[in-house]
């Protein structure tokens, strides 16, 4: 008679605060676990991880970088190396540096995709402690094909932003405090999978063209029929057209190439992409104000007043421009750590006008 199946495939999303996370997760894993453990930590893209060392050493099972096309078995810490996405293949697990997903490589949304794509509702999705919402769009493809929701409470996570931003587009199944995770898990994974219910809806056609997307498949780059609708924003990373994804509430952003941006990180690196042109128009007008300077004293050495005073006048008018760009960066306001800002943060004061440098008329 053959086994029942189970729930046997765990991925696990993390990012900031997700190392004493993932620790306390692996160290109530028992031996002999009877599921495959798939983890996504946002890291570095250059320098070698540490992290099979130290859950490793966390708990009794072996953690491990796999390599590409290696198979994976039952009672192993898989984790996504620096700078590739970790995907799941019938029985074997595919490394790809394909684009990034909310400026991430490895990303988990990534991960939860090619899993829910493959194994269904065999599919254990968790979310632990993170800055903005990678793994949000991920879940909802775990739960369309039948799988589990599981989150790490915000109020345990060091970083709540990932967590909560899961329960607030996901029927999450559950929610508790990472200590107490291990235990469900071994609970669930021991448990036969049932029948699954007539209304689930299997995945979009948009999220198994993602799926391709995040290794580059020739096919799912190069279709005519993008999915979504063309945006008026553009991408971060490459600058193409991104395309409107809506799956339920979620709202996310793809361009031709396949970078893939949530609302929320989309608005983050645009506040990012603001703070950088300021700094370089900042330098730009204090470059023109020193070269303006340069040429006043050059003119004024040849007696050449007019020029003299053209010159003095650009140099004024730079140094101004500069003050209000300068004013502006400092008063900036802050983000809160899921990247939306601080309502109770102080706002900024009127920019009031700027005095000419003394000694210009």
């Amino acid at each position: 008679m053959a086994a029942m199946p189970t729930r046997d495939v765990i991925v696990v999303g993390a990012s900031a605060g997700g190392v004493e996370a993932l620790k306390t997760l692996v160290s109530g894993l028992p031996e002999g676990f009877p599921a495959a453990v798939f983890v996504v930590l946002h890291v570095p893209a250059h320098g070698p991880s540490v992290l099979p060392r130290i859950l490793s050493r966390a708990g009794p099972l072996e953690a491990v970088h796999p390599q590409n096309g290696q198979a994976f078995e039952p009672g192993k810490v898989y984790i996504a190396p620096p700078d590739h996405h970790l995907l799941l293949h019938p029985g074997r697990i595919r490394l790809a540096r394909g684009p990034r997903e909310n400026g991430h490589r490895p990303a988990a949304d990534a991960l939860f995709r090619s899993a829910a794509r493959v194994y269904g509702r065999r599919v254990i999705g968790v979310v632990l402690s993170g800055a903005l919402d990678d793994g949000t769009a991920g879940m909802v493809a775990v739960k369309r094909v039948g799988g589990l929701a599981v989150v790490q409470h915000p109020d345990d996570a060091m970083y709540d932003g990932m967590p909560q931003s899961v329960l607030n587009h996901v029927a999450a199944d559950h929610c508790l405090p990472v200590a107490d995770i291990p235990a469900l898990l071994v609970r669930l994974v021991g448990e036969p999978l049932p029948e699954p219910p007539p209304e689930v809806p299997g995945m979009s056609p948009d999220s198994v063209r993602e799926a391709d997307m995040a290794e580059l498949e020739p096919g799912a780059v190069h279709d005519p029929q993008r999915p979504g609708d063309p945006s008026v924003y553009g991408c971060p990373e490459c600058g193409g057209v991104l395309w409107e994804l809506r799956d339920g509430e979620v709202l996310r952003f793809r361009c031709r190439v396949g970078h893939a941006w949530s609302a929320e990180t989309l608005f983050a690196e645009q506040a990012d992409g603001l703070e950088a042109a300021l700094w370089s128009a900042m330098r730009a007008l204090e470059e023109q104000a020193v070269l303006a300077r340069r040429m006043f004293e050059r003119a004024l050495g040849r007696h050449h007043t007019h020029v003299a005073e053209a010159y003095a006048i650009q140099e004024k008018d730079a140094r101004a421009q500069a003050e209000l760009v300068r004013r502006v960066l400092l008063n900036r306001r802050p983000d809160t750590p899921n990247g939306t800002p601080d309502p109770s943060a102080p706002r900024p004061t009127p920019i009031a006008p700027v005095a000419p440098p003394d000694g210009d008329s």
